[in-house]
């Protein structure tokens, strides 16, 4: 990280919807005292400025012009700043240069990302040079996947405290949701099937739950495609949209802290459904990634109202069982839209922990999970509307 720098956390992309979602929470989450020293970046300074003002934020606000198509000026970011919040998707079409700068200049970075095949490239590409210089580059850090991620972790501390060892079978379980990806999210899905039309090396990654773990290769996993009947909720569990990348993040977690899990460790995620609405719920899964359909999904910078984004919700149920038969369940629940209210706290507490509550560490690209862990957690259900809990009596 550079020895000085005139802003702790730099928010890409605040003119955007999620950005300015980001920007939003921090003016009216934190007082002027405990305000981390903050700017807002982005194309154009005129539309950082109508936003500055429409939030609240304070008029000396810095705004920053930066540009993906301007390496010089995403260099002059990345100097300025302890860390980089990124909105601005799809990042296989408008990241990789930010990745880059921030590595290479050592400044802390987190973004939205779930596109697991560019995040790959920016693994193979940038990992060495985060290490060197103590970059700590964190994708995936909204509603995919951390509250997947530290689902897991969660669930398994509470094996190891209850049985002394890990879950080596875990499920992960949509059980309520109310609201909608947002438009940065099909977006970046739209990217990803067209890229995967285009080339049979993007298809074998967007297929191997592995992808986010060079090097390692684990046991077969279930494929999450085919529609099953659950016996102790009596319920059938369908294909859940953020499935491919959140398992993939959860396995570069287990692999990023030394398979703690173990090497034959487990792991799938499904979306609660009945039986009367299991197609309906494939069928629009399917619908809303097609990158050649029309429809009416958001377009990024597009969203729901306050009032919709604050009626949202959503609750995740993880049941693991060890390696004898003993059964732990956690449930994991957030008190806003997915896509958006919950993501954007998400986003910017994660930056705000790994700014304060965890101590400088090697660079590298790591998951939330492996890097923040129940320092993560404690934020999130302090000030982010998550809770994370063991369920009683299994």
């Amino acid at each position: 990280m550079p020895a000085s720098v005139e802003h702790d956390i730099v928010i890409h992309g605040a003119s955007g919807f999620t950005g300015r979602l980001v920007a939003e929470y921090l003016v009216q989450a934190y007082g002027e005292a405990d305000a981390p020293r903050w700017a807002m970046s982005g194309r154009d300074i005129a539309k950082l400025a109508r936003v500055r003002d429409e939030i609240g934020a304070p008029a000396a606000t810095p705004l920053i012009r930066a540009d993906a198509d301007d390496s010089a000026s995403l260099a002059a970011l990345a100097a300025s700043a302890r860390i980089v919040i990124s909105t601005v998707g799809p990042y296989q079409l408008h990241g990789s240069a930010l990745v880059a700068a921030c590595a290479a200049a050592g400044t802390h970075y987190l973004d939205l990302c779930g596109e697991p095949v560019w995040m790959r490239h920016m693994i193979d590409t940038h990992e060495a040079t985060a290490q060197s210089t103590g970059a700590r580059i964190l994708f995936s850090c909204g509603f995919d996947s951390i509250p997947f991620d530290l689902g897991v972790v969660m669930l398994q501390q509470a094996a190891e405290r209850r049985f002394g060892r890990p879950a080596t079978r875990v499920k992960g379980r949509v059980t309520k949701m109310q609201g909608s990806a947002s438009g940065g999210t099909v977006a970046s899905m739209h990217a990803t099937m067209a890229a995967a039309a285009k080339s049979l090396d993007v298809v074998r990654l967007l297929k191997d739950p592995f992808a986010l773990t060079p090097g390692f290769a684990g046991v077969p996993q279930p494929s999450g495609l085919i529609p099953e009947y659950d016996r102790d909720a009596g319920v059938w569990a369908v294909p859940f949209i953020m499935a491919p990348i959140n398992t993939k993040n959860v396995h570069r977690t287990n692999a990023l802290l030394g398979h703690p899990w173990g090497k034959d460790f487990v792991y799938d995620e499904m979306l609660f459904t009945t039986l009367g609405e299991a197609a309906k719920a494939a069928a629009e899964a399917l619908a809303s990634i097609n990158p050649f359909g029309g429809g009416k999904a958001p377009k990024p910078g597009e969203g729901p109202s306050r009032a919709e984004r604050e009626a949202g919700f959503y609750e995740i149920l993880f049941s693991g069982a060890t390696d004898d038969g003993q059964i732990v369940k956690l449930v994991v629940t957030g008190d806003r839209d997915p896509g958006y209210g919950s993501t954007s706290r998400i986003i910017a507490e994660t930056a705000r922990c790994l700014l304060r509550d965890v101590p400088e560490g090697p660079g590298g690209i790591f998951t939330p999970g492996a890097a923040l862990g129940t320092k993560l957690v404690e934020r999130l259900e302090a000030r982010a509307g998550l809770n994370f809990r063991e369920v009683a009596g299994v």
